[in-house]
């Protein structure tokens, strides 16, 4: 579980974080819902990727998860005596060094996974609406703009829900598939005329 700082909070933060420009997206299922693995409603989700060296990003997402956790604090005590300390829920923001040490995209990074019910608005760095599905892909760097909530269903902890996208540039495709383009890009035509 990542450290939060549990100090003062600003009037002037909230729950609401546009990543950095080098965010880098991963499992993107932006343009359908996919089913859970529970089996539950289908959902929009992407894993941010989100560079340790990202700082301004990072800090603005843990306070704004501390923001998250004082506005939710009646919703995570539920029936009980006290609120759990937020050191003691599941929160967000995960350390892919530490649950991810065998990929090489989460080195070095943070990752968010944010999901929402709604399909995300998909912008280009213009802002821009992308129409075509191949533009959006696991492995391109953008901004995305994600909401922090609490929630106490079959556990308590702080949530992240997608809101929006920015496709700011291409990337390498993560998961080992490669376009069409780049497959044939490499066939000797000779080879293809016997």
């Amino acid at each position: 579980m990542t450290n939060i700082n549990q100090g003062a909070v600003s009037a002037t933060q909230t729950t609401k974080v546009i990543t950095g420009f080098n965010t880098r997206w991963s499992y993107a299922n932006v343009w359908e819902p996919k089913a859970t693995v529970n089996g539950g409603t289908p959902k929009y989700s992407v894993s941010l990727i989100i560079p340790k060296s990202d700082t301004v990003t990072i800090e603005k997402i843990k306070a704004a998860i501390e923001v998250a956790y004082r506005e939710g604090e009646s919703k995570l005590k539920g029936n009980g005596k006290v609120v759990p300390p937020l050191a003691s829920i599941h929160t967000p923001l995960r350390d892919g060094d530490i649950e991810k040490p065998d990929d090489e995209a989460y080195a070095n990074s943070y990752f968010i996974n944010a999901k929402s019910d709604k399909a995300p608005g998909i912008v280009d760095a213009a802002c821009n609406p992308i129409l075509e599905h191949s533009e959006v892909y696991s492995g391109v760097y953008g901004r995305a703009s994600i909401t922090f909530f609490a929630y106490n269903h079959n556990s308590k902890g702080i949530g992240a829900a997608l809101n929006h996208l920015q496709k700011i540039r291409d990337g390498e495709p993560l998961g080992g598939k490669v376009s069409a383009e780049r497959d044939f890009a490499t066939v000797d035509d000779a080879d293809f005329l016997k």
